[in-house]
């Protein structure tokens, strides 16, 4: 298992757009993708998951990875996060 950790930096935090676009990303990757904080993890590959975590800028965002390709999946995702949150 791989994990990533991010702080989000967007101002709006994780809304509609960004939530869209990661889940799209995340469905990429045939690896199990999980998404949230430590209370609370979601599929990262289910929108509404995603949105209801409701993380808003400098939360931290904990990725977990599990799956063949879970190696290339943490690496295309957190770049995604760099770039978008």
């Amino acid at each position: 298992m791989t994990e990533v950790k991010y702080i989000i930096k967007d101002e709006l935090g994780i809304h509609a757009r960004p939530a869209g676009l990661l889940v799209k990303k995340c469905t990429d990757f045939k690896s199990d993708i999980k998404i949230g904080r430590p209370d609370k993890m979601v599929d990262a590959k289910r929108v509404i998951g995603v949105m209801a975590l409701g993380m808003k800028c400098g939360d931290e965002l904990t990725l977990t990875f599990d799956g063949a390709d879970e190696k290339d999946a943490a690496v295309a995702v957190e770049a995604f996060l760099s770039e978008n949150l």
